[in-house]
């Protein structure tokens, strides 16, 4: 159906919004379409409608939009795939490859606990497998729930895993897996399996957590007497503390990145580099794609997720954005920051003016606050610390001065070279609160001659 191409997916739940573990999945799969020249496909899993919290994965398609991560096909809907994944069960019935599970929720928990208790590996005793026609007639007669199960064959089954290479898992440890809900929808395994050999996916990129669901899911191939893809499990994200990375980790969640002011360039970088070594760090989704290696690869479990690593890459990638872009990411923070400011070419200037001290989007209110809001108090320890009495006459003598060139050049000769520095600090605390940050010229040229005197001027008078 799909000759000679290479095909992948990103199947997300829409069951929450996305997290740095899928936004790696969807990345990984985008990359490996770019680099083999094949087709990327979204697929959506939606069979378990009671848990939908993105309807359409409105937010999903929104966000991987935003990352700049584009699908070739799609976005195709599992709850509109039901007939096909019915098909394919009709099959596995006639086949006699499948049977009816009566077991509630809470037989098959005590059945654990007690197999847990004796010092067993928990596994589905196929007590349902055992049920006469009989007795599975009268059950139905009884409408009492089921679900189907698929029969696992005592065999040995192999499958290539690329990191890994070629893996085997032995079926007498597994359960009888579950291919249906007693709601008669199907389960994520098995609709992923139909899917992906309905589709021609020809590697499965996924995380690390999904390796035993892999063995399950190569046993339906088996089944169906089908070739199944090759497997590539990327390794869980992890805190500096070697925890998988939670809800309460700050960057787990897509949307506090973005809240925090993080690029979506940023953010791809730094997931395509975790696990991997590269002498050049800030890399296009295209310098991505030809980078990084999809042979082989170093089996690792987990890797290291480090925020100050994503926020050094944050900072280089707002100093490579192309000035429109950098002012169009910029904007949207310091409206809901200064909601009367206007986008005017004035503003841009003022924008570009503090991008070298930009480490995130956010900055950007902070830094620009000095100009919105004219410092009213100020930090006695930062007076003390840059020797104000030496040095009030120099200032006073730059808040009376006529013109920019005369201001610049009494910087050079209002003081002794020793006190330099500190005339400097004190005219940024004077203008911004703060004694570091922006050059003075820089900041005299945002505020204008006037109201860098008319700050200094008060200033003085405060803290004197």
């Amino acid at each position: 159906m799909h000759k000679n191409q290479e095909r992948v997916r990103f199947a997300p739940s829409p069951t929450g919004w996305l997290h740095l573990g899928s936004v790696r999945a969807a990345l990984f799969n985008k990359l490996y379409a770019l680099k083999t020249n094949g087709t990327f496909i979204l697929r959506v899993e939606d069979t378990d409608q009671s848990r939908d919290v993105d309807p359409g994965a409105v937010k999903i398609q929104e966000d991987l939009q935003w990352l700049g991560i584009s699908f070739d096909e799609g976005p195709y809907f599992q709850s509109q795939r039901t007939a096909l994944y019915q098909k394919y069960l009709d099959q596995l019935i006639a086949n006699n490859q499948v049977y009816r599970c009566f077991d509630t929720p809470e037989e098959l928990e005590t059945r654990r606990q007690i197999q847990i208790a004796r010092g067993l590996p928990p596994k589905y005793d196929r007590a349902c497998l055992k049920l006469s026609q009989e007795e599975v007639a009268q059950k139905l007669a009884q409408n009492t729930p089921f679900i189907w199960r698929l029969r696992l064959p005592e065999t040995t089954i192999s499958f290539l895993e690329v990191t890994r290479g070629e893996m085997s898992f032995d079926l007498t440890h597994f359960s009888d897996f579950a291919l249906t809900r007693q709601d008669g929808s199907f389960t994520f395994l098995f609709a992923n399996f139909v899917d992906d050999l309905e589709m021609g996916i020809t590697m499965v990129i996924r995380g690390e957590d999904h390796l035993s669901n892999s063995a399950s899911q190569v046993a339906l191939y088996k089944a169906f007497n089908k070739p199944c893809p090759r497997f590539f499990h990327l390794p869980l994200v992890c805190s500096v503390e070697g925890k998988k990375l939670s809800k309460r980790d700050f960057g787990f969640s897509l949307n506090d990145l973005k809240e925090a002011g993080y690029l979506p360039q940023a953010i791809c970088n730094y997931v395509a580099l975790l696990g991997h070594s590269f002498e050049e760090e800030i890399l296009s989704l295209e310098e991505l794609a030809r980078a990084i290696p999809f042979d082989t690869n170093s089996p690792k479990s987990s890797v290291r997720y480090d925020a100050d690593k994503l926020l050094w890459i944050n900072h280089k990638w707002i100093q490579r954005l192309l000035p429109e872009d950098f002012v169009a990411y910029t904007l949207p923070f310091l409206t809901t920051a200064y909601p009367k400011i206007i986008d005017n070419q004035h503003l841009r200037l003022l924008i570009e003016k503090i991008r070298p001290n930009m480490q995130t989007l956010k900055d950007a209110q902070a830094l620009l606050r000095f100009f919105y809001h004219a410092p009213q108090t100020f930090s006695q320890e930062l007076v003390a610390k840059h020797n104000f009495p030496a040095l009030a006459t120099a200032l006073e003598t730059l808040a009376s001065v006529s013109d920019e060139d005369a201001f610049f050049a009494t910087t050079k000769t209002s003081c002794s070279k020793e006190l330099k520095k500190d005339l400097f600090a004190l005219i940024r605390v004077a203008l911004t609160a703060q004694d570091e940050g922006i050059g003075i010229k820089d900041l005299v040229e945002m505020l204008s001659l006037e109201e860098a005197k008319k700050r200094l001027r008060y200033f003085i008078d405060t803290v004197a």
